[in-house]
């Protein structure tokens, strides 16, 4: 049992950047990977980046590939989405997940970025 709290989003100007941030507790070494996911309005949940715990091999998406980071600090239990020059098709609700061994995913409480003028 993981539970999951994101920090909040936010609104921000297209090219703006905006970091989140999320921290795990509970049996975080049932932890194999952190992710975070984003659900557009009228569209599937995607996939934006992950991370594993065992090495910090990290995965994007390509529509965020350059303009995205995932980090972790493994000392925090925290997982961190820096995104830079947003632009309004980043606008969604992002989710921060992680990956456990031997159960479901757990997932964070959801939060709202809006890339707007």
């Amino acid at each position: 049992q993981v539970q999951l709290v994101e920090s909040r989003g936010g609104l921000v100007q297209p090219g703006g950047s905006l970091r989140l941030s999320c921290a795990a507790s509970g049996m975080t070494f049932k932890i194999y990977a952190m992710a975070w996911y984003r659900q557009a309005p009228g569209k599937q949940r995607e996939l934006v980046a992950r991370i594993t715990t065992m090495g910090g091999t990290t995965t994007y998406a390509d529509s965020v590939k350059g303009r995205f980071n995932i980090s972790r600090d493994s000392a925090k239990n925290e997982v961190y989405l820096q995104m830079n020059s947003l632009a309004p098709e980043d606008t969604a609700v992002y989710y921060c997940n992680a990956q456990l061994y031997r159960d479901f995913d757990s997932w964070g409480q959801g939060t709202q970025v809006t890339v707007s003028s």
